[in-house]
């Protein structure tokens, strides 16, 4: 171990691996623009030269820099080059990038402030600029976790808490076993992200409600149950494919009457509520009792930033519990970060969120988030010029694309976009027809973006018709 260590520190002094990487980066940063979104064949290949067996002595580690960037960088997706819209996958802001380079070196276990002074004065500052950003409730507070997912997990496991508790039911202490039922209200357009979460909590997905909607994704409140102090209501900020929002402020009045819980996953549109021209989408959001949303999809922060909010602290710290007789908490005094997520240790990932917001103030992130949603609408102005039905109503940025009444013709013509290399689309499927799904997600993103790539969708139709 000593050779290993003697070898480790003189990486560490002499910094010749990290400008090495450095080299790398930019050289990447420079040619994502122009290259194929999508890798090329040659590229996907090239990934067998990963498979091998664990080595036996240690490793170059120029040489294994070097096989990553002359290997690995081709085969990466160029989701930060401006035409990318295959999925909710954001760009990445320059500051919140060099953020994490720098945190990176700071290596931070963010469980406890006494573990990272830095990063929990830093989470505090983000939970309440959070608050005034998006016009929730002063008693809101943050968990910051590593995606929607995750922090739809939180939300839902405080709710079950905070809903067993105002039946008299310590779920903490006496589980599932025999406890009252909980009704989960939920639309027909829910996310995946939602579904996984209620099977994990152990709610039993034979025992959702389902609410229909309209034709563009939205609960119907005339179609909403009675409700009452048993019921977790799910609503959405963003349908994932047409980007519609569902009516928060009656469905929440009518909640809180009831004694219900409410809870908005809002992945991408929850920052419709930190733009001025786009905050009517989320009216009413702020009467709902937590909330789940992304740094990394809108806010063009670098991945791995998800974020949880709620209003009912005490509900969501004890369905997260933690404790241990070697955790040093500061019980309240200071914020530590485990007490709001399910995770002990974390990244400091906060950092970067706190980064993106110091950066753009209110104006950036009016101007970041409205932005999307111009490019969304150029978009389908120019497909539908070119003779394509748009099937949504553009509200923000997800754009719903009909090439051809045949799902068949649908799916060649998408696979032709995908193969081209000048952007990527996804697929999807609305009222029971096969579509292509376009999400503008990337603070890079260009007008010349959109009209190069609603170009090769005209091309695609094109071909694929000839045939």
């Amino acid at each position: 171990m000593t050779d290993l260590r003697q070898t480790m520190g003189a990486e560490q002094q002499l910094k010749s691996i990290f400008k090495q990487a450095q080299g790398y980066a930019f050289d990447y940063a420079d040619g994502a623009a122009e290259r194929s979104v999508f890798p090329q064949p040659e590229a996907l290949a090239n990934l067998a030269l990963f498979d091998e067996d664990m080595p036996n002595t240690n490793g170059d580690a120029s040489s294994i820099l070097q096989q990553l960037h002359q290997y690995g960088s081709p085969a990466s997706v160029a989701q930060t080059g401006g035409r990318y819209f295959g999925f909710v996958n954001g760009g990445v802001i320059p500051v919140t990038l060099a953020t994490k380079w720098l945190t990176d070196f700071w290596d931070q276990n963010t469980a406890l402030q006494v573990m990272s002074p830095i990063t929990s004065k830093l989470e505090e500052i983000c939970e309440g600029w959070l608050q005034q950003l998006l016009g929730l409730p002063n008693t809101t507070v943050a968990g910051f976790v590593s995606g929607t997912s995750s922090a739809i997990f939180c939300g839902l496991a405080a709710a079950r808490l905070r809903i067993y508790a105002n039946q008299g039911w310590d779920f903490n202490a006496r589980g599932h076993n025999g406890a009252p039922s909980i009704r989960i209200i939920a639309g027909r357009h829910t996310h995946g992200a939602v579904v996984k979460a209620i099977a994990l909590l152990g709610f039993g997905l034979d025992n959702i409600e389902w609410v229909e909607g309209d034709d563009q994704g939205r609960i119907d409140p005339t179609f909403m149950p009675t409700l009452d102090d048993s019921c977790i209501v799910i609503l959405q900020a963003g349908n994932v494919n047409s980007g519609a929002f569902d009516p928060f402020g009656e469905i929440c009045d009518n909640a809180n009457k009831a004694g219900a819980w409410v809870h908005i996953d809002g992945a991408f549109g929850l920052w419709a509520g930190g733009t001025q021209r786009l905050k009517y989408l989320t009216q009413g959001m702020d009467k709902a009792h937590s909330w789940s949303v992304d740094g990394h999809k809108t806010l063009n922060t670098p991945y791995d930033s998800g974020i949880l909010l709620c209003r009912d602290k005490e509900a969501l710290i004890t369905a997260l519990q933690a404790s241990g007789d070697y955790l040093t908490s500061s019980y309240g005094e200071k914020r530590d970060g485990m007490m709001y997520t399910p995770e002990m240790s974390r990244r400091a990932r906060a950092v970067e969120l706190w980064a993106a917001l110091k950066y753009l103030g209110r104006s950036g992130v009016d101007e970041l988030v409205f932005g999307l949603h111009q490019r969304a609408v150029q978009f389908a102005d120019e497909l539908r010029a070119a003779g394509f039905d748009i099937l949504n109503d553009v509200v923000f940025n997800q754009v719903i694309v009909s090439p051809s009444p045949e799902d068949e013709i649908t799916q060649q013509i998408l696979e032709y976009i995908q193969a081209s290399g000048e952007c990527w689309v996804g697929s999807s499927v609305w009222q029971g027809k096969k579509v292509i799904r376009i999400s503008v997600c990337s603070w890079v993103t260009s007008e010349q973006d959109i009209s190069r790539s609603a170009l090769t969708f005209v091309q695609a139709r094109d071909a694929i018709c000839a045939k």
